[in-house]
């Protein structure tokens, strides 16, 4: 397996790792000695200081412009939100829809995109699914695109089987057809490079505690600010391009913020902004491209792992339409999670199998080992050919 950086130096970065087999980063990744280390200094400064506000708010804006940077944008075009959820309703609630539009999304993405849309019923948007299949592109909408359609809504990669769709040929056909395209990356981002420009979304949205390494609490939100017909569907101070300096609200100045700003509601989750920060200080010293393709690697090793012991991979299996670090071994989840826990290996119940999911911290060492724990108790169910 090539050595794409110091692996080994990373994994000491996470010391979960020398007490268990980590491997469900798709569902909540440790906490490194970097992100410590930058939640203990906002801590220290708070404690001992009350709070340099004015610093942390620079600090704020740096990690900002760090987030734009990992999606080749402006930090113009950055919001912070609270999780991928708020994220994806307020993109829904901006866009202009009206009784008897329709929305497109993929039938079994992640519910959390999905009812943010499904909300918008009470206005009379309908929301039409199309089939998940194992390759998901703009030919895969085009049949179900009518006079009505004015959006698509997918996430880059599904959560549950790691699928990873062609989202730059559906925001290809999204702008020939001048419609709007939401993404949430919730699941790639911090692994998968993703381009901004390229994707050629109206909104980009997720949360920070997968691959970006962070706790829960912390999302983000991308907007094209060539759209500027889209307003958020509700109103701060901090909202606005002219805050009254004095505190006392002037119902004849209310226009947004000409930026991503906009989208943005009360204070901050400067803690967590804190330890972004220097996640992703460590992502680009690393370099997503490596990351990347150290999980590929894993992924092939685990993959010809699971064909050994004649058990289905659920999802995708080749490179190009599989995200690099998400696998579903098509075993019972309710006979097999408690097994993994009983021998210290951490892995996810997914509605088709158990789910192991890579972070930069892996090894060939993990995959061996939760491929010998399969191997040891014996597989009676999820046979199947190789064919995925």
């Amino acid at each position: 397996m090539t050595q794409y950086y110091d692996v080994e130096a990373v994994r000491k970065l996470f010391p979960v790792v020398e007490k268990m087999t980590y491997l469900d980063s798709g569902f909540q990744t440790p906490m490194s000695t970097p992100v410590k280390h930058a939640f203990e200094t906002f801590i220290q400064e708070s404690y001992e200081t009350a709070g340099p506000k004015s610093v942390w708010i620079d600090r704020m804006e740096q990690t900002r412009a760090k987030v734009a940077a990992l999606l080749n944008a402006a930090a113009e075009d950055i919001a912070f939100t609270k999780n991928t959820s708020e994220a994806m309703n307020i993109a829904a609630n901006a866009l202009p829809l009206n009784a008897g539009d329709n929305v497109l999304m993929i039938h079994g993405d992640h519910p959390n995109n999905t009812y943010a849309f499904l909300n918008l019923k009470k206005k009379g948007v309908e929301v039409l699914f199309i089939p998940m299949t194992e390759i998901v592109n703009a030919d895969s909408f085009r049949p179900h695109l009518d006079a009505n359609t004015k959006v698509i809504s997918i996430s880059y990669v599904a959560f549950h089987a790691g699928h990873r769709f062609d989202i730059e040929s559906i925001g290809a056909l999204c702008k020939a057809k001048n419609l709007y395209f939401v993404v949430d990356i919730m699941q790639a981002i911090g692994v998968v490079p993703i381009d901004a420009k390229k994707v050629g979304a109206t909104f980009i949205g997720s949360g920070t505690h997968k691959g970006l390494l962070i706790p829960q609490g912390l999302g983000l939100l991308y907007w094209d600010r060539t759209r500027t017909e889209l307003e958020p569907a509700y109103l701060a101070a901090i909202s606005l391009e002219n805050p009254p300096a004095d505190f006392i609200a002037r119902p004849d100045d209310m226009a947004p913020a000409p930026t991503a700003g906009r989208f943005e509601l009360g204070n901050f989750n400067l803690p967590a902004i804190h330890g972004l920060g220097a996640a992703l200080d460590l992502i680009n010293e690393i370099g997503i491209e490596k990351i990347e393709a150290h999980c590929f690697d894993l992924g092939d090793r685990l993959i010809a792992g699971l064909d050994a012991l004649n058990i289905k991979l659920v999802g995708p299996r080749d490179r190009s339409n599989r995200a690099p670090h998400i696998y579903v071994a098509a075993l019972p989840a309710d006979e097999w999670i408690d097994y993994f826990a009983s021998n210290d290996v951490r892995v996810s119940p997914e509605r088709d199998g158990v789910r192991i999911s890579l972070a930069m911290f892996n090894t060939v060492s993990d995959i061996d080992r939760v491929l010998d724990v399969i191997k040891k108790r014996g597989n009676t169910t999820g046979r199947s050919s190789k064919a995925a």
